[in-house]
């Protein structure tokens, strides 16, 4: 892959998960339980990692407190200002409420009710307005020249990329107390992760091409919001007219600069799953005895469709990236789908 300049270092993300320890949880990676249903792709060895279990549910909060606590304490103080589809609004919301510093945040009017209760729980000023991030975006602009404090983006700044970036070196760390435990070698081929605007994909593939090089990293976002994919055929960050899907928090409209260069030069492939695929996904976490929102389980959805191969050797890793699943949408979908084939049959 071409050398780059500009891209987050292994240094800068070992800094973040320094300044983020005790702030956030090491998440578990937890190998697939197979009595649970067929094994997405079916994946020789397949290991989730949970950060569905994230503290405010989802890993956007790694990269929202790395970025406020790397301010400098006169500048925090006075506050910080957001546009988000819910799950970086938690974050900031948590992370501006560790620091006793006020924030404000801008979600969509169509923002889930699980994610617009949890802001409030945590302190946050609240606006609703439009469906899309250059509403949100505008918006939450006006709001800081209006007020002060400080921009927190959801995904385009280095101090968002290394922590988001934590995620992948607690992969290759998890993998080896695994391979540790159980007197055998783990080789980690496959890390699968979903793009939102990109932060997350951004810094775990530089985390992994540092520490893990002979792993794949590969992409999945919905193909009702294909931004990070439509721009890497552009050669160049492009903004989709439309979206449709219900993957809430992989829904903006374009991808950041930073993130677009992290994508086109440290991830081997992005593809696109369609929405009946992530509900089943979701379905099938459930089964896991986890509730994954469908952003998070977009990533499953790409190996149990085919969109992804599976390594045939070595560990593949899905990122399950949060689980702000609003609990009636769980039961609706639970109470539609077919029951499970009895025990002995093809799953």
């Amino acid at each position: 892959m071409p050398a780059s300049t500009g891209l987050v270092t292994l240094g800068e993300i070992r800094a973040a998960a320094l300044r983020i320890r005790g702030a956030t949880r090491r998440t578990p990676l937890l190998s697939a339980d197979r009595s649970a249903g067929a094994i997405p792709g079916d994946a020789p060895d397949l290991w989730l990692k949970c950060e569905c279990l994230q503290f405010a549910g989802a890993f956007k909060v790694r990269g929202a407190y790395n970025f406020i606590a790397s301010l400098a304490p006169e500048i925090r103080a006075a506050g910080v200002v957001t546009y988000s589809s819910g799950n970086h609004a938690q974050g900031v919301a948590y992370a501006a409420r560790m620091f006793g510093v006020p924030a404000v945040v801008v979600m969509p009017v169509d923002a889930p009710r699980i994610k617009v209760a949890a802001v409030r729980r945590l302190g946050a000023r609240l606006e609703q307005l439009g469906t899309t991030t250059v509403e949100r975006k505008a918006r939450s602009e006006e709001i800081l020249a209006e007020l002060g404090g400080t921009m927190v983006p959801p995904f385009d700044h280095p101090d968002i990329i290394a922590g988001q970036g934590t995620t992948g070196l607690e992969i290759v760390e998890q993998l080896r107390e695994a391979a540790e435990q159980r007197g055998e070698d783990i080789k980690l081929s496959k890390v699968v992760v979903p793009i939102g605007g990109g932060g997350l994909i951004s810094g775990v593939a530089a985390a992994i091409r540092a520490v893990a090089p002979d792993a794949d990293v590969v992409g999945v976002e919905p193909d009702g919001a294909p931004k990070m994919s439509r721009s890497l055929e552009a050669g160049h960050p492009i903004t989709l007219d439309h979206i449709d899907t219900i993957a809430d928090g992989l829904k903006p409209v374009r991808p950041g600069d930073l993130t677009f260069q992290h994508t086109r030069d440290l991830v081997d492939e992005v593809v696109t799953v369609d929405d009946a695929s992530i509900r089943e996904a979701v379905l099938w976490c459930h089964r896991q005895r986890l509730v994954v929102e469908p952003s998070g389980a977009a990533t499953i959805a790409a190996l149990a469709s085919g969109r992804v191969d599976p390594a045939s050797e070595g560990a593949t890793v899905a990122v399950l990236s949060g689980g702000n699943l609003d609990p009636s949408i769980l039961r609706t979908w639970l109470e539609q789908s077919p029951p499970l084939p009895a025990s002995g049959a093809p799953a």
